[in-house]
């Protein structure tokens, strides 16, 4: 069973029809939307600031999500999805976006709608990822722009495999 933890008397509030692995772990100020999933071993720590996560998010396997006391907090839109083994600290994430595998993103980082961050890639503080770009490397940088239906197909297939997934668990 998930570990779901009341602190500082914020206790994590879920939508419909969310999915949480056996040992994720959802603490503190966490509201999060409807057909979203944590896979195994995710951490999402909402005690020392907020955490907002939209519809339809995965968070995968080993990803950590945490903020700055008092400073950053993280907004997560909708229709995300959040590759193994991120951390995302003090965020922003817009709709339709696909952080790749091993990612990190700093605080007050920003990342545009339907944008793609490349596995591996260190998104630095304070960065603005421009909507509809792909960005990688260490640091990140604009890798280029990418086509907005190809983009929304390929984020849309994989939140959509997420829900199936979750649905093998019920």
């Amino acid at each position: 069973m998930a570990l779901i933890k009341t602190v500082r008397n914020y206790t994590p509030q879920f939508g419909k029809n969310c999915f949480l692995a056996d040992n994720s772990t959802i603490i503190g100020d966490v509201v999060v939307g409807d057909h979203c999933s944590f896979w195994f071993n995710s951490v999402i720590r909402g005690d020392v600031n907020s955490i907002r996560i939209g519809n339809k998010v995965n968070i995968q396997d080993g990803t950590v999500l945490h903020c700055l006391y008092e400073k950053s907090t993280i907004d997560i839109g909708n229709n995300v999805s959040i590759g193994h083994n991120v951390i995302i600290h003090g965020a922003t994430i817009r709709d339709n976006v696909l952080i790749g595998m091993g990612a990190i993103i700093m605080d007050d980082a920003v990342i545009g709608e339907n944008s793609i961050i490349a596995a591996g890639a260190i998104v630095l503080n304070g960065t603005n990822v421009e909507p509809g770009s792909i960005y990688g490397g260490v640091p990140a940088k604009r890798i280029k722009s990418i086509n907005q239906k190809q983009t929304k197909e390929m984020i849309d297939k994989i939140a959509e495999n997420y829900l199936m997934y979750a649905s093998w668990y019920e």
